[in-house]
């Protein structure tokens, strides 16, 4: 069965849909390494500045991703999702630099963080497919 409104027709409203959700992704993700930072990993050398940055490119490609849908933001935005998770695992097997914590700890912001920065991979993937499938064939 076909929905009432062609795929073409309702493309833009589906892509706009997808990056405002990538955006409010991104954007708590931002907000809690600020929140973090402020709270108390300011004070953690090494790691409170790499809190920092997260949280400020994190709110910087938001922003950016509010005003142009171009494929290096979304990249961009993928980079920051990757890069949190990967300090969240990193910070929980090896260590960075001496730092280290156990499970879901703070809580519940860890456990919110790694959601976020998952559904922000998740959407931009989701993206990408309705925009691969949406292109003509050859």
């Amino acid at each position: 069965m076909t929905s009432a409104v062609p795929r073409p027709a309702r493309a833009p409203l589906v892509r706009l849909l997808l990056r405002l959700a990538v955006v409010a992704a991104v954007t708590e993700s931002g907000y809690l390494h600020a929140k973090l930072y402020v709270n108390g990993y300011r004070f953690i050398p090494h790691i409170g500045v790499m809190f920092l940055i997260q949280a400020a490119v994190s709110f910087a490609v938001a922003a950016l991703l509010l005003v142009a849908d171009e494929p290096v933001l979304q990249l961009m935005a993928a980079g920051t999702a990757l890069g949190a998770l990967g300090g969240f695992v990193l910070s929980r097997t090896v260590g960075v630099w001496g730092f280290t914590e156990r499970g879901f700890q703070p809580h519940p912001d860890a456990l919110v963080s790694v959601l976020v920065e998952a559904a922000a991979l998740a959407l931009l993937l989701a993206g990408a497919l309705w925009t691969w499938r949406g292109r003509p064939r050859r």
